[in-house]
């Protein structure tokens, strides 16, 4: 593939070098053009306007069309507001430029017009694989990006498991109180693991409260673990597998057409192999939809509510652990927003799943909302964006 790369830039660079009389229409795309190759014949201001890149194609280069500042299709939702047209004169062709900036002003050059469309750009989630934002109140999704294409989920997966261990409490088969049982060897292991670890294990057993926070504050793999085998009725891997069979049935009782589970934490198979906790699946990681994810949170809060105020503390402590809460969009951290209200609800990461969130809030005068980001780079980033996108266009 960088062979191919290399011959199709030398191709081009050889055909610009000897294609004088071809107006700019078809001009390639080089970074190395000199100074002395495109001339400014015209500048003239025009009032503000907005614009968008029109396909793949295009980028923005510096005023005199020496370097290239940046390429359009790494800014696919991007609004570029231009405050001139500019002539430029490339051997006998001539051809008109916009002169534009980003609404940040953190980029900006000329723009060749015909890789513009006129006009502010659609809404869009540049790193998400998958998001979906959904109307609790209504429980349509109000906007969508591949949100029935099942993907890895890492810790979203917690949100099944925490569930089930409030279904069982609710329906009188254990209590808060309820002690757990934590004296698997693999369990503790994995509890002191600095990849997979965040709650050590130090005693033989805690209480159901204790393992529900760390699991959903601060995301123990461990806890999610043994709670999932006290629901199931036991303390061995093998009510582990018995578990995960109680959260694939719970799945199939919501109607949830695009979930898979093979692991009660959302750790990857090959990664519980060392811990005991591997099941032998076929499939390597649990498997759900941002849809499906969306219906799960709901479930979860319009059944038991008070997972937001759990879901919102930022940290505590328990058995002398400190419990950390990585939700950044919660006050205080680094990318709240007061209007938004978030209070929740779950983050994750391993490799194959990428950065996911699932956030939920709401702001004044509006319907609470449920977003789900999976696969994504800037996780709080495009989830605020969301959220503020369907607020502001009243969809929720």
């Amino acid at each position: 593939m960088k062979i191919t790369k290399f011959l199709q830039v030398a191709f081009v660079s050889c055909a610009a070098a000897i294609t004088i009389g071809i107006g700019l229409g078809n001009q390639p795309t080089t970074v190395n053009a000199s100074a002395s190759t495109y001339k400014t014949v015209s500048t003239a201001s025009i009032k503000k306007a907005p614009y968008h890149k029109k396909s793949s194609a295009g980028a923005v280069y510096n005023a005199s069309h020496t370097k290239k500042v940046a390429n359009l299709k790494t800014y696919p939702y991007t609004t570029w507001y231009a405050t001139a047209k500019v002539t430029l004169k490339h051997g006998n062709s001539k051809a008109l430029y916009y002169k534009v900036k980003n609404g940040s002003g953190t980029v900006s050059g000329i723009v060749w017009h015909n890789y513009l469309k006129s006009g502010t750009s659609p809404f869009g989630l540049k790193y998400a694989k998958s998001a979906v934002a959904l109307d609790v109140n209504t429980n349509n999704n109000v906007w969508t990006k591949h949100a029935n294409t099942a993907r890895p989920i890492a810790s979203l997966s917690k949100l099944m498991t925490l569930y089930l261990v409030r279904q069982k409490i609710a329906q009188g088969k254990g209590t808060w109180s309820s002690k757990v049982t934590t004296s698997n060897a693999g369990l503790k292991k994995l509890g002191s693991s600095s990849v997979f670890g965040g709650f050590k294990f130090k005693h033989n057993s805690y209480t159901v409260r204790q393992l529900y926070l760390a699991g959903l504050i601060e995301s123990s793999n461990n806890a999610a673990i043994a709670l999932g085998q006290w629901v199931a009725g036991g303390s061995t891997p093998a009510y582990n597998k018995k578990f995960i069979g109680m959260m694939n049935h719970q799945a199939k009782t919501w109607g949830l057409k695009h979930s898979s589970f093979v692991s009660a934490s959302g750790m990857e198979q090959n990664s519980l192999v060392p811990y005991g906790y591997s099941i032998g699946a076929s499939k390597n990681a649990n498997y759900v939809s941002a849809s499906d994810i969306a219906q799960i949170s709901r479930h979860f809060i319009v059944d038991y509510n008070d997972i937001l105020t759990d879901a919102s503390v930022k940290s505590m402590k328990v058995d002398g652990q400190t419990l950390h809460n990585y939700n950044n969009l919660l006050p205080g951290r680094k990318y709240y927003q007061k209007s938004l209200n978030v209070d929740g609800l779950k983050t994750g990461y391993t490799d194959p799943a990428g950065y996911c969130f699932v956030g939920t809030g709401r702001m004044s005068g509006h319907d609470r909302i449920i977003t789900v980001v999976l696969h994504d780079e800037n996780e709080f980033t495009e989830t605020r964006s969301l959220m503020n996108y369907v607020y502001n266009k009243n969809l929720a």
